[in-house]
């Protein structure tokens, strides 16, 4: 929500000020300390330095000792879930693979090249492949939240939002930052900073770094026969992970109009990759009360293991003509790695049909290679005029290599096929031209707006199919005699969004907002590993109607922040399963949501301060003649189903079904009460709480597919010191350690839990 930090769970409550990058106390927060105020959030939703207050848009900020808080528990991104308004993340493909939902907009497609309606941007640098998106965010100052279509200044594939990660950036002064936690199942981060001049006002240095770790805390609990060698039982088998990360930015200014920052990171992950719990759900039951988390029973798939090395590197040039300024941005990031896991979720020979072990399932994604180019040059007009603009381009280039195998292929015994794998190579390169300008019809009256035209272009060619066992039958052409082993998409789309911002006197405003925007074509090559046909989705567009009002209230002590919006989707793009459970991509006639957000901030005495924030969604797909297979088994229904069916109940009618992954509603809050002491110094007391509403986890509805009352809390307690230099805590994170259900893998019942609870003890501080 607005604001997390403001329960200042990592640090005191004026981390939660967004101002400059810096290690050192803002000056807003002193007014905060000294009069109870909240200070000013400044934000780049537009590009721009700008008060959260006066941009025409619905924007959520968290603080970056907020995020740090939230991770201390070893978490990564999906931390962030349901602690924004309107902001829902999940993950069935592990830590690399976190999938992202912006008013009930997302991807649920777990496939290597899916696309996501939400745009990941760290330090103005898009991260479009899935894997680059789970790239870790440390170091960093704040993250913005921009809900709904974005299509103007950041492209296509943002027709949910944009979720933007900003650095802590080199400065001029030496100053530095860390923290630090431990807890229990041997979890471990530290997260640090450091940097400042080598020459004075010429050149400056930060570097940055990330170190997690968690023991592995699963049991296997299978004692039979593994038929491709995976070591059966083995207490503490799965769960744990390794994640190293390093980032260096030198910042170059040999003029006052000239700089030029130059970053390079480096990331090194190895864990385990989704648990999938079997049979953990009953036909007719939502309950997975009798699942223990902490134990399994697979009988393949080598502990799930997953292991990723990414890098990456950019150059940011701004030169300052005076009534303009030039920016350019160059960027190239790398990937490579595997994960791989026993999709059945349990031993085969533990739910037989007619005495024979059945229900199989394994597989293993690796990125051979892959490299993302992009170039943007921005020419903008000075800030704080009447009549301001932006222009520029942008292009996009990514190159990947990916290889898919199935069971066979990691079988020991004689039913090995080595040829049981396929090999694509992806080419999706897009260009796009924009603009927007900002007038003031009035000293109250703003009307801002912007425009795009974007060429998307990608191409999959099945590099290597499946062969027989021999090696010399191709088995995709052999059962696909007309099929294409290479397809091409091609969209060519505008996007636009117009606002009018009203300031009714200089702490309330209001605005309305239309934006329409669109998300580049989609192939799903991964169906050649399963010998069956690509399978593609045109562009989807969006049309989005939003008003809203911003407001600071009570001599600054409240801020409360509240939108109402619509939109329909149009060709929106889904994903269903075949009948191997294999991703399959369509376009549906459209679909519409309308929903409310609110992100509040409170502060009803100088040493307490409250949150809250609330989203609601209603939404729907709307198409009669769209149909989505069920969750079958051997052809047989395993799940209650509630939607009309065809072909012997294995196809349901989704038309009039929410949006999967899509909450009805939201609530998180936090509170934080610090307790002056006589040094100066303070404890403090924070917590933080969410609850989701119901959430259709697929896109037909049954009786257990869903969630319906998730809630997870936090805890933390503290001593600051006086100069706020360092803080010492203990905290909870899941302090219930609720079981809530996550995600499922319908055809064989199976359940993904969310992070158990972690207690642990933290130390954070910063110098300058």
């Amino acid at each position: 929500m607005l604001l997390l930090g403001a329960a200042g769970l990592a640090a005191p409550a004026l981390a939660q000020t967004a101002t400059p990058a810096t290690d050192a106390p803002p000056a807003a927060a002193a007014a905060q300390d000294a009069g109870g105020d909240l200070g000013d959030i400044v934000v780049t939703a537009e590009r721009r330095s700008e008060n959260l207050q006066r941009v025409p848009l619905s924007v959520a900020v968290v603080g970056g000792s907020d995020l740090r808080a939230f991770q201390s528990g070893g978490e990564d991104i999906l931390a962030l879930s349901g602690r924004v308004p309107g902001l829902y993340i999940e993950s069935t493909t592990g830590r690399i693979f976190p999938r992202f939902y912006i008013r009930g907009l997302g991807n649920v497609d777990f496939y290597l090249g899916a696309s996501q309606p939400v745009s990941i941007i760290q330090d103005d640098v898009v991260l479009e492949h899935v894997v680059l998106k789970s790239n870790p965010v440390y170091d960093v100052n704040q993250v913005e939240v921009l809900r709904g279509p974005q299509g103007s200044l950041f492209g296509r594939n943002t027709t949910a939002g944009i979720i933007k990660f900003d650095t802590i950036r080199p400065s001029q002064v030496w100053q530095g930052r860390m923290s630090a936690s431990a807890g229990e199942l041997g979890t471990f981060t530290y997260d640090a900073g450091v940097g400042g001049p080598l020459v004075q006002d010429k050149v400056a240095v930060r570097l940055s770094g990330l170190i997690q770790h968690r023991d592995d805390w699963i049991d296997n609990r299978f004692a039979g026969t593994s038929q491709d060698g995976t070591r059966t039982p083995r207490k503490h088998a799965m769960g744990g992970f390794d994640e190293r990360d390093v980032r260096l930015q030198v910042l170059l200014t040999p003029t006052e109009a000239f700089s030029v920052n130059v970053s390079g990171h480096a990331r090194g992950y190895h864990g385990t990759s989704t648990i999938f719990h079997r049979a953990a759900l009953k036909k007719g039951s939502n309950s997975v009360a009798a699942e223990p988390r902490d134990a399994i029973a697979l009988d393949e798939g080598n502990d799930n293991p997953q292991d990723y090395d990414t890098y990456g590197t950019s150059v940011n040039a701004a030169y300052d003509f005076g009534p303009v300024t030039l920016t350019s941005i160059s960027a190239y990031e790398t990937t490579s790695g595997y994960s791989r896991g026993d999709t059945d979720g349990g031993a085969g020979a533990n739910y037989p049909v007619n005495g024979v072990a059945n229900g199989f399932g394994q597989s293993q994604g690796n990125i051979r290679a892959l490299g993302q180019y992009t170039q943007e040059v921005r020419l903008a007009s000075q800030a704080d005029q009447r009549f301001t603009w932006q222009v520029g381009g942008f292009y996009f280039r990514q190159n990947d290599t990916t290889e898919f195998y199935q069971r066979s292929f990691f079988l020991t015994t004689a039913a090995r096929n080595p040829n049981n794998w396929v090999r694509l190579r992806d080419i999706n390169t897009s260009w796009a031209a924009f603009g927007q300008a900002s007038f003031k019809v009035t000293p109250d009256l703003s009307i801002t707006g912007g425009a795009r035209y974007t060429q998307d272009v990608k191409r999959t060619t099945l590099v290597k199919p499946v062969l027989d066992v021999g090696g010399t039958v191709d088995q995709f052409r052999r059962l696909n005699p007309t099929a294409p082993t290479a397809v091409r998409l091609e969209g060519k789309e505008p996007s636009w969004d117009v606002s009018a911002l009203y300031t009714i006197d200089p702490s309330n405003s209001v605005y309305a907002r239309v934006a329409r925007g669109f998300r580049g074509p989609t192939i799903q090559g991964r169906s050649a590993v399963f010998n069956s046909p690509f399978t593609t989705a045109n562009s989807e567009t969006i049309t989005s109607y939003e008003v809203g009002a911003k407001g600071i209230f009570l001599d600054g002590r409240l801020r409360l922040n509240s939108s109402l919006f619509t939109y329909t989707v149009k060709d929106i793009q889904l994903n269903g399963n075949d009948v191997n459970g294999n991703g399959v991509l369509f376009n549906a006639d459209r679909a519409r949501a309308w929903g409310v957000e609110i992100d509040s901030e409170f502060r009803p005495m100088r040493n307490l301060t409250l949150t809250l924030g609330a989203s609601a969604l209603s939404s729907k797909i709307e198409d009669k003649r769209v149909y989505a297979q069920v969750c079958a088994l051997n052809g047989v229904v395993v799940c209650a189903v509630q939607d009309p069916t065809i072909r012997g109940g294995l196809f349901a009618q989704i038309d009039g079904n929410p949006l999967p992954n899509a909450p009805r509603w939201n609530l998180d809050a936090t509170a934080r009460y610090d307790v002056p002491l006589a040094n100066g110094g303070k404890v403090f007391a924070a917590t933080d709480w969410n609850v989701q509403g119901y959430t259709n986890f697929v896109l037909y509805r049954t009786r257990e597919f869903y969630a319906d009352g998730n809630f997870e809390g936090g805890l933390k307690i503290g001593y600051t010191s006086p100069d706020d230099a360092y803080e010492v805590a203990a905290f909870a994170r899941n302090i219930t350690n609720e079981k809530n259900l996550k995600g499922v893998i319908e055809n064989y019942m199976a359940a993904v839990f969310n992070e158990p609870r972690v207690i642990g003890v933290s130390l954070s501080g910063r110098f300058r």
